[in-house]
């Protein structure tokens, strides 16, 4: 129950039990499969796994790929709700986990004095902590960390779901609702097909769309979406449109940027983030972590074996083992949380 309206929801249960067992509330990101998404499954199949219940609700608007961090709040707290009534489910304080979009939001949620009581502990995988960082890397694969410059292949994703939110509140895009729904169809698909933003599959569609729009929107689509055999727009106008669609991001739904309320958040966090993570740089989980508290860090892993995008996993047998080693221990802390 999300304040009065019925929202459905997946409940794992481990399959033996010595009585009742910790509860933890996962929320996903911006997918068309919702609760569904298979790695979401798997990792709640995995934590139920070890003695525990997890709940993961429906979000009806992140399904429909708006980016609404308003209503991560009020789902939780109705998922707390419906825990408390469980008799399987240990009385007091739940865990909860954040996965991509929901990471930052299930952060600041949990700082909110409704929520704050009920919570003993935050998992955060593959979050963001600043807005405009996180955009611009989007555009063109540029992040860094205390004076390092990195550069990585940005999954195009991102891009079409922020495009489809909020191009139109760009200054000069406001009659850009032709290449929004272009924007919100390749997102759609590629979500729905399960295949990766930036695999060759996703071409023709790219080029259909394209040739669909009237002559004088290409260019604007073109910063958004091109075909893996083309070129990126310059880099000037990539970095233009990422501070326009930002700043229009704040300016419209200023809880997009956490990292003001992220000073709020007093509950002991771990933050898990994918070294090879081409949606969300492994940068922002580290910068995430240094917006918290210090009595609210408990620990920060950068691994290869966990990102949005999990074609950069170590290939060395070594490097797998000592990888898996690190992720399994941390794992284990996210037990004894809750």
């Amino acid at each position: 129950m999300r304040e009065g309206v019925v929202l459905p929801a997946t409940l794992v249960m481990p399959l033996r039990t010595n009585g009742p067992v910790p509860g933890w509330i996962a929320l996903g990101g911006i997918s068309r499969m919702g609760r569904f998404h298979p790695q979401l499954v798997r990792f709640a199949n995995a934590l139920a796994s070890s003695g525990a219940a997890v709940l993961i609700p429906e979000i009806p608007e992140w399904r429909d790929l708006q980016v609404s961090p308003r209503v991560a709040a009020p789902t939780l707290r109705g998922c707390i709700d419906v825990l408390k009534k469980l008799p399987a489910v240990r009385p007091g304080k739940v865990g909860l986990i954040g996965f991509s979009f929901g990471a930052p939001q299930v952060a600041t949620s949990a700082a909110r004095q409704e929520l704050a009581g009920n919570v003993g502990g935050i998992v955060l995988f593959g979050g963001y902590c600043s807005l405009e960082r996180t955009v611009r890397c989007l555009f063109t694969g540029d992040h860094e960390w205390e004076g390092i410059d990195y550069q990585l292949s940005p999954d195009p994703y991102g891009r079409w779901v922020l495009g489809f939110n909020h191009l139109t509140k760009v200054p000069g895009c406001e009659d850009a609702g032709d290449v929004a729904a272009a924007l919100y169809a390749l997102a759609a698909a590629t979500s729905t097909d399960r295949v990766s933003a930036w695999e060759p599959y996703h071409d023709k569609m790219i080029e259909d769309l394209r040739l669909s729009l009237p002559l004088y929107r290409r260019a604007l689509f073109d910063l958004f979406a091109t075909p893996t055999t083309g070129e990126r727009p310059e880099r000037g106008a990539c970095l233009e449109m990422a501070t326009g669609l930002s700043d229009a991001c704040r300016r419209v739904e200023p809880m997009l940027d956490p990292v003001l309320e992220l000073a709020g958040v007093t509950l002991p966090t771990q933050l898990i983030h994918g070294r090879g993570d081409r949606l969300i740089p492994f940068t922002e989980g580290m910068r995430l972590m240094q917006a918290l508290p210090e009595g609210a860090r408990q620990s920060l892993t950068v691994t290869g074996l966990f990102a949005h995008s999990a074609d950069r996993a170590p290939l060395a047998l070594g490097d797998r083992v000592r990888e898996r080693a690190t992720f399994f221990g941390t794992l284990r802390e996210l037990i004894n949380t809750v």
